[in-house]
């Protein structure tokens, strides 16, 4: 890191590596006026056991808009179905999609949602699907994955794209 001193009316201004790096985080938060989503990674795992898992950890209210899924090693070929859930600190879980028959999907598979919770999660195995229609407002708790069966291969990765809605706010790979 290079300090940087100026002298402004016989004072030594000095930035002590604070000041420019949290101007420029700001900065990139926002072009033109528009909020630039930030991106969160979930690492490849294999499938939760016939249960709900918290896949990301949501701290404030946000602004989700996109998620996507990718099938990273094979699934077993176990009858399977996978949906996700916003599990709420304070509230009841709601479905941000209806269940997706997963059973056999293949490495590359990609999931994403339309952003209307009526709406069955996609899949698509032609390497590209269109963007989620709708932004999704949540509130602080989890991202959950549910899966209904035990697969012993299947594994994926999650990417989920937001913009956080008050000071604070954020969202973390659980």
């Amino acid at each position: 890191m290079v300090l940087t001193s100026n002298v402004i009316d016989n004072e030594i201004l000095t930035d002590t590596g604070t000041t420019l790096p949290s101007t420029l985080s700001s900065l990139s938060s926002s072009v033109s006026g528009q909020m630039v989503p930030s991106r969160v990674v979930r690492t490849p795992s294999v499938l939760p056991a016939s249960t709900q898992t918290p896949y990301f950890t949501v701290t404030g209210k946000v602004l989700i808009t996109q998620i996507v899924g990718e099938v990273t090693t094979v699934f077993d070929g176990t009858v399977n179905s996978l949906k996700l859930i916003a599990n709420p600190t304070v509230g009841a879980d709601v479905d941000l999609c209806t269940a997706l028959v997963v059973t056999s999907d293949a490495a590359g598979t990609m999931y994403s949602l339309t952003g209307t919770f009526a709406n069955a999660m996609i899949a698509s195995t032609s390497g590209a699907f269109e963007a989620q229609a709708n932004p999704i407002v949540v509130a602080a708790g989890s991202i959950d994955l549910d899966a209904t069966a035990t697969d012993a291969t299947g594994a994926t990765k999650w990417t989920l794209l937001y913009i956080p809605l008050e000071s604070g706010a954020g969202i973390t790979a659980a």
